[in-house]
């Protein structure tokens, strides 16, 4: 490829991650944030149309003024299946270039035997590749757990540690991008979510346990080897209780259902998502202090986090949004307690994540799309348009 062209990709690149980012974003509106002029804008948009990666279509009038066009995936572009793997179930979706879910699925597990649930993901890789053919260019995972190199070291459910997620593409030729599901969720978050234009954001979701990540300008601290986030094993907890992941006093044990379950003299539940569920709707009163204890447990270590990172904004997912909403005055009094005094005069806002049940799966699909629109993804779709 010779030196133009390789400039050519790298504008083309900058355009599909806009695209890919800003969905419906229009060429004038494209040309003005990367300093393009409406003729080079053009012109690498038309490259874009004959290779099949863009699509334009008019957008709506708007007065006097030049018309533009708004930019979207082409018909016949490259897709990628993102797939989010859960305690009790696993989503999937097919995501075309500029963010859009072509398809989406979600099937509960009947085991959570490793080989099974793996081999599931593997037939919806191969089911997605006998529909796209060549179009489908990436797999992006999430997975509840700490990961190392596509490697699912230990997770939520103890049936999936130590487990090779290589699988999920094997035979395929189709790259794996795997990713921790709090983390991928708070990429969303930032990108199209509650956590938009912060600087600083600290990301958290209880499902079985509690994880998240600290995103620094929307992306995410990976830390040395890549596992940073494990926010649930803090030591936060009961020094005498000991965690599966190894280590003693952990968060993850005073924070969700097995919390509940452990206040209630209750046998640890199967399901611990669905455990909370069914706990935060009681109103007994022994139901209510349990909620109470794991929602002060939540404020506290957010309080912690809080003075270490010093966030603009703290956003929740999954049952942290439920739990706070059954005890908000416990939380919002524990929270601000737990805070160094200069933070207490203006502590960031803590508030929902936009994206709740799909932030995973488009955390995934950020992902991949990530992959999609780089200068070697695009020359090597193109070389074969």
């Amino acid at each position: 490829m010779t030196s133009g062209r390789r400039g050519q990709w790298q504008t083309a690149a900058e355009i599909l991650t806009r695209v890919s980012r800003e969905p419906g974003i229009t060429r004038a509106a494209v040309a003005h944030e990367l300093g393009l002029s409406s003729s080079s804008a053009t012109e690498v948009t038309a490259k874009l149309r004959e290779v099949q990666l863009l699509a334009e279509v008019p957008a709506p009038s708007r007065g006097r003024g030049r018309p533009t066009t708004l930019l979207r995936a082409h018909p016949s572009g490259p897709v990628a299946l993102v797939l989010d793997l859960r305690q009790s179930n696993w989503r999937s979706a097919v995501v075309a270039l500029d963010g859009s879910f072509l398809s989406q699925d979600d099937r509960r597990h009947r085991t959570r035997r490793a080989e099974v649930v793996l081999g599931h993901l593997h037939r919806a890789v191969q089911e997605a590749q006998e529909q796209y053919g060549d179009r489908l260019r990436a797999v992006g995972l999430a997975v509840p757990g700490t990961l190392r190199d596509n490697h699912l070291l230990q997770a939520s459910a103890p049936e999936w540690f130590e487990l090779d997620l290589e699988t999920v593409t094997a035979g395929t030729g189709v790259p794996l991008l795997a990713g921790n599901d709090a983390t991928l969720s708070g990429v969303a978050e930032a990108r199209s979510g509650a956590a938009a234009g912060a600087g600083t954001a600290l990301h958290l979701i209880i499902e079985a346990g509690i994880g998240g990540t600290l995103l620094i300008d929307g992306v995410p601290v990976q830390g040395a080897s890549g596992a940073a986030g494990e926010f649930g094993h803090t030591p936060f907890g009961d020094r005498s209780r000991q965690c599966l992941c190894g280590a003693r006093g952990c968060w993850n044990l005073e924070i969700d259902g097995r919390a509940l379950a452990h206040h209630l003299q209750d046998p640890e539940p199967d399901d611990p998502h669905a455990y909370t569920q069914a706990i935060v709707r009681r109103t007994d009163r022994t139901a209510v202090r349990a909620v109470e204890q794991v929602v002060t447990a939540i404020a506290a270590g957010l309080a912690g986090l809080t003075n270490a990172h010093d966030p603009d904004v703290i956003t929740l997912g999954g049952l942290a949004v439920p739990l706070r909403a059954a005890a908000e005055e416990a939380f919002t009094t524990t929270f601000l307690e737990g805070l160094m005094a200069f933070h207490r005069a203006a502590p960031p806002p803590v508030v929902a994540a936009a994206h709740q049940s799909d932030g995973p799966l488009r955390g995934a699909a950020a992902l991949a799309l990530d992959h999609l629109t780089t200068e070697s993804s695009i020359a090597t779709w193109a070389a074969t348009r």
